[in-house]
């Protein structure tokens, strides 16, 4: 079965599980992005459910690795703090 596409205009929503393996961090950064505000999200229904637009999720992604490179280039992470893991 095909995945299901969002309607034009609209972004596909991610649940807050999808975030956490798309970023390859733990829930608990999710969540605090989420509470923070760095990261948009909506709830939905009765309970609750929380869910990101992939838009969003794109945009952060690109914050990131913007304020990553000006950060390099201004010296403040040095080459050798750059490891696998952090």
């Amino acid at each position: 079965m095909p995945a299901a596409q969002a309607a034009p205009g609209l972004s596909k929503m991610l649940t807050l599980e999808q975030v956490r393996e798309i970023l390859n961090v733990k829930s608990s950064l999710v969540y605090a992005l989420v509470r923070s505000g760095q990261l948009p999200a909506g709830q939905f229904g009765g309970r609750g459910i929380w869910r990101v637009r992939e838009s969003d999720l794109a945009a952060y992604i690109e914050g990131a690795f913007a304020k990553t490179a000006e950060r390099i280039a201004a010296g403040q992470i040095p080459q050798d703090h750059v490891t696998e893991d952090d």
